[in-house]
């Protein structure tokens, strides 16, 4: 298990199922739960599950690192994990699925605008690519509901925005930091704010003891420990062992999967999903890191 785990296309399966899962999990929280109280109780439960790694970690790290862990952490966990939920409540969980495919967009964009990385011309065709898919799966899918609302999905595009930053910064900031105490240093820091916030919900006022309130919290457990503690740390890896271009076309596979979450969950299949997704696959073989890496610009 821990030599397959080694293998960086066994990672992007593992993240691609897991995180593509995650939008129908967040759907199905929302019944009981607000954005707020989803947000901060993913937090605070990776953040105890992770602790034990994190302080050690912490101990020994710099201040320069531990600035850029904090930083990484925010974006690559604790306003994302705010952000999603708050778009759920209008976005439908497919929609969510699919805008996040948006990541790699944002790791060429941010890679040179604040890291001097030259992309080849290839890899901008390939999120060109992915970028129209999304799109065309977006607009003729038919997967919205009437509630859904363009300012809310933008919601969706700044959380990828704020993954393709983290990414960057994981890669160029934090490379010399192992990942598991990466990601569990990252996720730790914002338990605490995480956990401050969720005093001013209503979510241990309003607590019942019933079977939904029981069912949505069990979906909160499993998108706290699987998806935001095992597979934060499984992503960080990815990043690592690959590059923030290649971690992040599992934002590529993983709507194929929130797709599916749809479709058993009621919503209506098109031939456009057949038609978006191809496009995705192409943008997936033509995005893959190669074997010469991206160089930084001339000064």
């Amino acid at each position: 298990m821990e030599k397959a785990l080694q293998n960086k296309w066994v990672l992007l399966i593992t993240l691609a199922i897991t995180w593509g899962s995650v939008f129908i999990l967040i759907k199905k929280s929302l019944l009981v739960f607000d954005p707020y109280e989803i947000g901060a109780v993913r937090m605070v439960i990776s953040g105890i599950v992770l602790v034990k790694f994190a302080l050690p970690a912490l101990r020994k790290m710099s201040k320069s690192t531990l600035l850029w862990v904090a930083v990484a952490g925010f974006f690559g966990n604790f306003f994302p994990t705010f952000l999603f939920p708050m778009a759920q409540t209008h976005v439908s969980s497919a929609m969510a699925g699919i805008l996040n495919v948006l990541v790699p967009i944002f790791v060429l964009l941010f890679g040179f605008l604040f890291f001097g990385i030259k992309s080849r011309t290839i890899q901008v065709v390939g999120a060109v690519f992915g970028f129209l898919g999304a799109a065309m799966l977006v607009y003729f899918s038919g997967t919205t509901n009437e509630g859904t609302q363009f300012w809310y999905a933008l919601l969706i595009v700044l959380a990828t925005a704020c993954f393709g930053l983290s990414a960057l910064i994981v890669k160029y900031k934090l490379d010399h930091v192992p990942s598991l105490q990466l990601s569990s240093s990252a996720i730790t820091l914002w338990m605490v704010p995480s956990f401050i916030a969720l005093l001013f919900t209503n979510f241990f006022k309003g607590f019942e003891s019933n079977s939904e309130t029981w069912e949505a919290m069990g979906y909160l457990i499993i998108l706290a420990i699987w998806s935001t503690a095992i597979c934060g740390v499984l992503y960080y890896k990815l990043i690592q062992r690959a590059s923030p271009i290649f971690a992040s076309t599992v934002t590529y596979l993983s709507p194929a999967v929130a797709v599916f979450w749809g479709l058993v969950d009621g919503e209506k299949f098109t031939i456009w999903y057949l038609v978006g997704g191809v496009l995705i696959l192409i943008s997936i073989y033509l995005i893959r890191e190669q074997n010469k890496k991206p160089q930084p610009l001339p000064n």
